[in-house]
């Protein structure tokens, strides 16, 4: 009798290790941003698309977790996890010591950004120095915002805030603000892919910061460790550099060095 309690032991004992990690029936409320091009958007056939749209769905695809993503904005993110609402963010969160006091609980980095200062093509705005009694776009709540008010007494500009990236890029293009702050990536693909008469100003990056995926309550902890491990898995599998590359390009994949440098800087 013992010898067969011992043999249907190992048999559930083996069933469970075959299963992904914290597999439950539990559906996750995600929340993340409406447009912030290519991490999140909606492609030309009407579906939402982007980086971070790929990564989630590859990392709870490896650990075995159930999600529902929704696309609520960047402000109404926030308040969805704040107010329990939603479980966790993934909407290009820089990782910030500032963020963390605030009560933002971060996984490991999955992308470094810095933020740049963007004019219209054929301005004369060559530097922050040529911003002075100018007014300058800025998108609510960001990294490019906190770049842009460290830089305002300085310069001597006027900030305009936003609540979308597209709504801030064509006052730029409108002549309403003459320049505006953004995180460099996103800038870049949207100039790109949008055909946007606009350039980035050299040599007006900040130092940057790894974006994070976020929770806001420690009874969440289970997702983001699950993150986590999803994410050290694809990126060891490939999945990661393949939708890094997938939409911004072979340069655009961490090397193994800048990938070390992401996790000491958190």
């Amino acid at each position: 009798m013992k010898k067969l309690f011992m043999v249907i032991l190992s048999g559930i004992l083996a069933s469970s290790m075959a299963l992904p990690a914290f597999a439950s029936d539990k559906t996750w409320i995600i929340a993340t941003d409406t447009v912030f091009k290519p991490f999140e958007y909606t492609d030309e056939n009407g579906d939402f698309v982007g980086i971070d749209v790929e990564l989630l769905a590859a990392i709870a695809k490896d650990q075995g977790f159930q999600y529902e993503l929704r696309s609520l904005g960047w402000d109404s993110a926030i308040a969805a996890c704040q107010a329990g609402q939603a479980d966790g963010m993934i909407a290009g969160a820089s990782i910030t010591d500032e963020r963390k006091a605030s009560g933002w609980m971060f996984s490991d980095g999955y992308f470094n950004a810095t933020q740049s200062m963007t004019v219209k093509k054929g301005s004369d705005i060559a530097g922050f120095e040529d911003l002075k009694g100018k007014t300058a776009g800025v998108k609510t709540g960001t990294q490019g915002a906190a770049y842009a008010e460290s830089l305002q007494d300085t310069y001597d500009f006027e900030i305009t805030y936003y609540e979308d990236s597209p709504t801030m890029y064509q006052a730029v293009l409108g002549g309403q603000a003459a320049a505006c702050f953004e995180d460099t990536p996103i800038m870049a693909a949207s100039i790109q892919t949008g055909d946007l008469d606009l350039q980035i100003v050299q040599a007006t990056a900040n130092e940057g910061a790894p974006y994070g995926f976020a929770i806001f309550d420690e009874d969440k902890q289970e997702l983001l460790d699950m993150f986590n491990r999803g994410l050290e898995n694809i990126k060891a599998d490939g999945t990661y550099d393949k939708v890094i590359a997938d939409y911004l390009g072979e340069d655009a994949v961490p090397s193994a060095a800048e990938t070390e440098a992401e996790t000491e800087a958190e």
